[in-house]
């Protein structure tokens, strides 16, 4: 599959101490073609969430080292690739190796979206995992000079997409959203991490209409 011009875009940044799923490899946790597998399967969703109008782009802050940087999709670990994939009417092959990892924010994110018929896409402010210096399987906010970028690039998704609005998933994301656009309405909720998760099930189940589900799956 040729790789959409967005995603060839996103696979080019480079950041000390970031780990670009589109362009760099784990020699832990991936496949050998690992790159090339998240990029295309980001390409195909794009391509497919670009046929038809958007809900809603919901933009979480950074991609995470059991999530994102494994599966190349925001909000996305290795437990949800597939239902992710099946959203857009596709199928993605996992990019890594051995037993999938599970993150809890998407596994509380997930137990919403999958409630959620609504084209929704996803993605996050700064589009890379950005870690601690000499210690790849950490997280860290991402700082200026990565969120100037991530906003360059959020901006032209927005343009491509036209969603009817956006949903910040807390209020880094929120900021940004705000910086980058005036109209477009943007709705920031709670992030479900660090006891946030009952308020978030309770706000998005109000924004669709759905009732939020507590499962034991998500402790």
């Amino acid at each position: 599959m040729k790789i959409h011009p967005f995603v060839e875009a996103v696979a080019a940044l480079q950041f000390v101490n970031c780990f670009n799923p589109y362009s760099d490899r784990c020699e832990v946790h991936d496949h050998l073609d690992a790159p090339k597998r998240r990029a295309a399967a980001l390409s195909a969703m794009l391509r497919s969430a670009i046929r038809e109008p958007i809900d809603a782009i919901w933009i979480g802050r950074d991609l995470g080292y059991r999530g994102g940087r494994r599966t190349g999709l925001a909000l996305t670990d290795d437990v949800h690739i597939s239902h992710h994939a099946k959203r857009w009417d596709l199928v993605a092959e996992r990019p890594t190796v051995g037993a999938a990892v599970a993150e809890r924010t998407a596994a509380v994110i997930w137990s919403m979206l999958e409630q959620i018929d609504a084209r929704i896409f996803l993605w996050n402010v700064f589009p890379l995992h950005p870690h601690v210096a000499d210690d790849p399987f950490t997280n860290r906010q991402h700082n200026a000079q990565e969120r100037r970028a991530g906003e360059e690039l959020l901006h032209e998704l927005i343009g491509l997409l036209r969603p009817s609005r956006i949903v910040a998933i807390g209020n880094d994301a929120a900021a940004a959203a705000h910086r980058i656009t005036d109209t477009v309405p943007v709705i920031c909720v709670r992030h479900p991490s660090y006891g946030g998760q009952t308020q978030f099930l309770a706000q998005i189940s109000e924004l669709y209409g759905r009732p939020p589900r507590m499962q034991s799956s998500l402790f």
